[in-house]
């Protein structure tokens, strides 16, 4: 953007920026090695005159000129960092399952890269798995143990997967693909405590039941790192607020990606997270801190690859009051359209990347498709993104 100034960045994990998508899916599949993972080489950060400090942990914030985000942090080991424009891409930290037994080992979380390199390896000694909760990366998880041949059991508090991004018969669709691939789907069940003595040996249901493990995988959400935003004062509600600009309630200062809650003029305050969002955010953001307004206009989308399964969402669904489903799920290849107010929002595609980019590219450019024609898969919807032009 032109700006020459230095940036220091500053990371409580070891390594430089990476890569978190594969850590569920191909790192920890064994199939994407750690070389695959940085997000840039050391000489971009060198060329471009930005410091990186990884493996420090920023414990104090405070502005000396909060209109122009000016201050000084302070890491945990004593280090002083001074600072005229100042972002907070903090992120979160797993949910922790806060029941008795949690404690043991053999219990993971899955953050980072040390997280997914000890969950491989007593994955490959282990022959149980036990996956709690049924969001996505629960999912992935649950697909890269079953396909290294363990039994794998889910189990989520809710009655369906994925139940707070998609429409239940994509839901249900993913609960039954997944039980065809001998994943035991447990719902509406939650866990009273793990059992084990050097090591988790079982899970205990709320029911009563006790389903044998090796390996437990827990993904039950995430706590966004709002700490620091409190320090300062700045707003928050379940994770920092941002305007459409990435600014927070304090000037000169500005937040993305999973520690931020977003103030939404037609959804209200919506939590992402999602790489694109993250990226998306930060551009505008930064932009912000250069005094430019770049406000994201771009559609928000996501994916998950759950072994030979496929979802591309593009869109936000939130609100809608139709869903059209476009083939067959049994195919295990099929879309879902939503609609509010008969106008195309969002597509949920399964292992249907054509249906994907066209939805995509017609919400980008605020077209959209009829309803009634939207469930014929013999129609292309590519002929409606060539209306939209």
């Amino acid at each position: 953007m032109g700006d020459t100034d230095p940036i220091t960045l500053v990371g409580g994990d070891s390594r430089t920026p990476y890569q978190r998508p594969p850590l569920s899916k191909g790192f920890l599949a064994g199939t994407l090695p750690e070389a695959r993972l940085p997000l840039r080489g050391a000489s971009f950060y060198a060329d471009n005159d930005i410091e990186l400090v990884c493996g420090e942990w920023v414990d104090s914030v405070s502005l000396t000129d909060p209109a122009s985000g000016a201050g000084r942090a302070l890491t945990r080991s004593g280090r002083e960092l001074r600072f005229d424009r100042l972002a907070l891409t903090v992120g979160g930290t797993p949910r922790r399952l806060e029941v008795a037994g949690n404690e043991l080992p053999g219990i993971h979380y899955l953050r980072n890269v040390d997280d997914a390199l000890a969950l491989r390896v007593d994955l490959e000694a282990a022959e149980r798995v036990v996956v709690v909760g049924g969001g996505f990366v629960g999912l992935e998880v649950a697909a890269v143990a079953n396909s290294a041949g363990k039994k794998v059991t889910l189990v989520e508090t809710t009655d369906r997967l994925i139940g707070r991004a998609v429409a239940p018969a994509v839901s249900f669709f993913f609960a039954d693909a997944h039980r065809r691939r001998d994943i035991d789907v447990e719902l509406g069940t939650s866990v009273s405590g793990f059992l084990g003595q050097d090591g988790v040996e079982g899970v205990r249901l709320a029911d009563g039941r006790t389903i044998p493990a090796d390996v437990v995988v827990v993904g039950i959400g995430l706590l966004p790192h709002t700490e620091l935003a409190t320090q300062l004062g700045l707003t928050c509600s379940g994770g920092i607020v941002v305007d459409e600009l990435g600014r927070t309630s304090v000037p000169g200062v500005v937040a993305a990606g999973d520690c931020t809650v977003l103030a939404h003029p037609i959804h209200g305050r919506l939590h992402l997270e999602s790489v694109p969002n993250a990226i998306a955010q930060a551009k505008t953001a930064a932009a912000s801190l250069l005094g430019e307004k770049r406000p994201d206009t771009g559609v928000p989308w996501f994916w998950s690859d759950q072994a030979d399964l496929k979802l591309q969402i593009a869109g936000l669904s939130a609100g809608h009051d139709q869903v059209v489903l476009r083939g067959d799920p049994a195919t295990e290849s099929f879309s879902a359209l939503y609609y509010r107010d008969g106008r195309l929002v969002s597509i949920d595609a399964v292992n249907a990347p054509r249906d994907y980019m066209a939805v995509r590219r017609i919400l980008e450019r605020g077209g959209s498709v009829p309803p009634s024609t939207a469930a014929d898969p013999s129609v292309p919807l590519k002929e409606f993104l060539e209306a939209t032009a």
